[in-house]
């Protein structure tokens, strides 16, 4: 078993959750985060004033999966995911014991 952590744009989350349906995935986590690093954020209006935050607005999503079905769960995701800048999709494979 394994741990897939996928981290994307949120404008992405629709397509691959249908892309991980059609694949059989149905059960998995999605988190919202903040991320700081070389996007730079954006300029967000709050209360009518502007400013700029440095941070970028991405989701997480976390999902089990059977050793023979990374490879399919990870093409899945990054099909739709993946653009030319490496920050916009970020997939880590973990090891997975058990769970309690």
């Amino acid at each position: 078993m394994k741990l897939i952590e996928a981290i994307i744009k949120p404008v992405k989350l629709d397509e691959v959750r249908s892309a991980l349906e059609k694949i059989g995935i149905d059960d998995f986590m999605e988190s919202a985060l903040f991320c700081h690093g070389r996007q730079k954020g954006q300029a967000m209006i709050y209360r009518g004033a502007e400013y700029v935050t440095s941070f970028v607005e991405k989701v997480k999503l976390e999902i089990i999966a059977a050793d023979d079905s990374v490879g399919k769960v990870v093409e899945a995701i990054g099909a739709i995911a993946r653009t030319e800048r490496k920050d916009d999709c970020r997939i880590f494979i973990l090891p997975f014991v058990e769970a309690g």
